[in-house]
């Protein structure tokens, strides 16, 4: 780089912390960005990750402009500093090489076979149809017992039915249900 072409990029960023000059900004970022992208990338970062970290920096460049000192280094070497250290802060908190791949909690569970998944809502749409079928205290009792996850005693309490009655009427709802689901079964092997 030439001596011109620092001054000029000291100008621009010392217009930046004074000014908060977008249009020197953004002639800054559209040269710095791109260098910065492949430094990185050739520092072994992915493209993703070394894009994020090109906006990283360049937004330090926004933000802290007015702590560049020309006298101490050029621009290009103050961002490229930050650029590596931003990098090696990164890598001190990656703690992925921690994990075993091989762990059996990384490791997904095998898919459902499809047709698991067809008797699974096949059985579902039975067991609406069979609840569908239920008198309406039958079902309100099966639904605060399964669905809500009321003991008897609550239901019976909420209901304001003795607990014998509760017991009785969730017993016979089953019996029923059961003779539905039997049914739908058979008919459905014929």
């Amino acid at each position: 780089m030439t001596s011109t072409q620092e001054d000029d990029f000291s100008q621009l960023a010392s217009r930046v912390a004074r000014e908060r000059d977008r249009d020197a900004f953004t002639r800054l970022f559209d040269h710095f960005a791109p260098r910065l992208n492949g430094y990185l990338q050739r520092l072994g970062m992915d493209a993703g990750a070394a894009e994020d970290l090109v906006q990283e920096v360049m937004s330090v460049l926004w933000h802290k402009a007015h702590l560049f000192d020309p006298a101490k280094s050029s621009l290009g070497t103050w961002l490229f500093r930050i650029a590596r250290n931003r990098r090696i802060d990164l890598l001190r908190r990656d703690r992925s090489h921690l994990l075993d791949p091989s762990d059996p909690i990384l490791v997904p569970d095998d898919p459902e076979p499809a047709d698991r998944g067809i008797e699974a809502r096949q059985r579902d749409e039975s067991v609406r149809a069979a609840m569908a079928a239920l008198s309406g205290e039958q079902l309100e009792l099966v639904q605060y017992a399964f669905f809500v996850g009321l003991t008897h005693s609550q239901i019976a309490e909420r209901t304001g039915l003795p607990l014998g009655t509760v017991k009785s009427r969730i017993r016979l709802a089953f019996g029923r249900l059961r003779k539905i689901l039997e049914a739908d079964g058979a008919a459905d092997t014929d």
